[in-house]
């Protein structure tokens, strides 16, 4: 009887949770959104189950790279055919889509199996300010993790 406690309807509910890109490091930033889409903020964490939340992002366009990143660091993909390698530098891919660049980083950052694709499908990112889900968030992260951010009506 004790295994149930705890894992009621309530539990699994999804939030929605804010976070503003603006002047935070890519890297920081991407474990943090990839640690609530997995739900590891929860009590009840469990590996086998997606317990995850929803992460809104917004001013995707001035997050900070460390290092030199900004100059240095080269998106490569390959389509499987002869000549078919695509390299894609990262000012590039700012210009054109920059929620793409928190959205790659956030997917390197989760588990490589079946719950990947939908919690990624959780994930929204806007490159300005404007946020269409502005209404259902719960939650604002504010400091480094998460879990210790004081939950704040929007």
């Amino acid at each position: 009887m004790a295994s149930s406690r705890g894992k009621t309807a309530l539990g699994f509910a999804r939030i929605w949770h804010a976070v503003s890109a603006k002047d935070r490091t890519l890297g920081q930033l991407a474990s943090r959104i990839a640690w609530v889409l997995q739900g590891k903020h929860k009590p009840f964490y469990d590996p086998a189950v997606d317990t995850g939340d929803y992460v809104t992002v917004t001013n995707a366009l001035d997050v900070h790279l460390s290092g030199k990143k900004s100059t240095d660091k080269v998106y490569v993909s390959h389509s499987g055919f002869m000549g078919g390698l695509k390299e894609v530098p990262i000012g590039r891919m700012r210009e054109r889509r920059p929620e793409e660049i928190i959205r790659k980083a956030v997917s390197s950052m989760l588990p490589k199996n079946t719950f990947r694709q939908r919690r990624l499908e959780r994930l929204k990112i806007f490159a300005g300010e404007e946020n269409p889900y502005a209404e259902n968030v719960v939650k604002v992260f504010r400091g480094e993790t998460p879990a210790r951010d004081v939950a704040e009506r929007v």
